[in-house]
């Protein structure tokens, strides 16, 4: 059975920083392209950085330069490490890991929230 689990959100202040940990079980991860999304309520889910089999990296245009994607090359883990965090940083993040490129299926989990106050 296929599992991912996102941890590390919470609430922080304006400027702040969190780092995200999804944690893979039940698949090969490394197979897979990795995004994370975020969702407000009423929103729509939108991805904010996803980084390839290749290890290239894309970013929403609002956190780049801000937002790192990362995976553990070790362990079936994946990262986001978010800084300079504002308002509008505020949502429930979403791990995915995406097989589309060769037929295969794509995971979420179940998010964690990240709050940014002033």
């Amino acid at each position: 059975q296929v599992q991912l689990v996102e941890s590390g959100g919470g609430s922080v202040q304006v400027g702040g920083s969190l780092k995200l940990t999804c944690v893979a079980s039940g698949v090969a991860s490394k197979l897979y392209a990795v995004s994370w999304y975020r969702q407000t309520p009423g929103g729509q889910r939108i991805q904010v950085a996803r980084m390839d089999r290749s290890g290239r990296t894309e970013y929403l245009d609002s956190v780049k330069g801000r937002f790192t994607v990362s995976k553990d090359s070790a362990r079936p883990m994946v990262y986001l490490k978010m800084s300079s965090l504002n308002l509008e940083d505020t949502a429930v993040y979403f791990c995915s890991l995406d097989g589309s490129s060769w037929g295969g299926s794509t995971y979420w989990g179940r998010g964690t929230q990240v709050t940014v106050t002033s």
